[in-house]
């Protein structure tokens, strides 16, 4: 036999390495087993943070799951998925504002987000929906419209296995500890940086 025979294949390396791995995921899947209502958080400066949170919506109810949806700030677009996720018995409650630097009034702002707060809480309060998506809520809690300590307790007391996803930039500190996961989208590259206007189906 020469010395090349003796050496294993590259295919038998890989099946090595792949073995390697299996075997570290195996054990992790069986070490998580605790089930529990998670509270996820998508915060950053790049695009994508909402359509992660519609995402993870749509597929709750591809698989039978309750959800609802409160939608801060983006109140007077239309929202392509409201269109589609309210065909399947999503509710929305929307703060019907707009954008901040567009209504320029911090009073009719903070009253609007109060009244949507007040929907957001009755579903942490229900335990009939499995998910609650707070949809650019980490913006209500930067600018002192919805008490910091309010949402916690709202979060902290909710049903036990109720599913939380927050979405928005520079979430607070105290509920990026509270959450279970936590994503930071970042951007590389915008195209309305480069002049070219939002899509409709694309970016709405």
């Amino acid at each position: 036999m020469t010395l090349d025979a003796k050496k294993p294949s590259k295919q038998q390396k890989h099946q090595e390495r792949q073995q390697r791995l299996k075997e570290k995921v195996d054990q992790r899947i069986s070490n998580a087993i605790d089930e529990k209502g998670l509270l996820i958080v998508i915060t950053g400066n790049g695009k994508g943070k909402s359509t992660s949170g519609f995402g993870t919506v749509a597929r709750a109810v591809g698989h039978g799951l309750n959800a609802s949806v409160v939608q801060f700030i983006k109140g007077t677009w239309d929202c392509g998925e409201r269109n589609l996720l309210e065909q399947h018995n999503v509710d929305f409650y929307v703060m019907a504002t707009g954008f901040t630097w567009e209504t320029q009034n911090k009073e009719q702002d903070t009253a609007a987000a109060k009244t949507a707060w007040q929907d957001a809480k009755a579903l942490l309060n229900d335990a009939s929906v499995d998910v609650v998506l707070l949809d650019e809520l980490t913006y209500m809690v930067t600018y002192g419209y919805i008490d910091l300590e309010e949402v916690i307790a709202a979060l902290n007391n909710r049903p036990q296995k109720q599913h939380v996803i927050i979405t928005g930039r520079a979430c607070h500190r105290q509920l990026i500890e509270l959450a279970d996961t936590v994503s930071e989208v970042q951007s590389l590259k915008h195209a309305f940086d480069n002049g070219i206007k939002a899509q409709v189906g694309i970016d709405w």
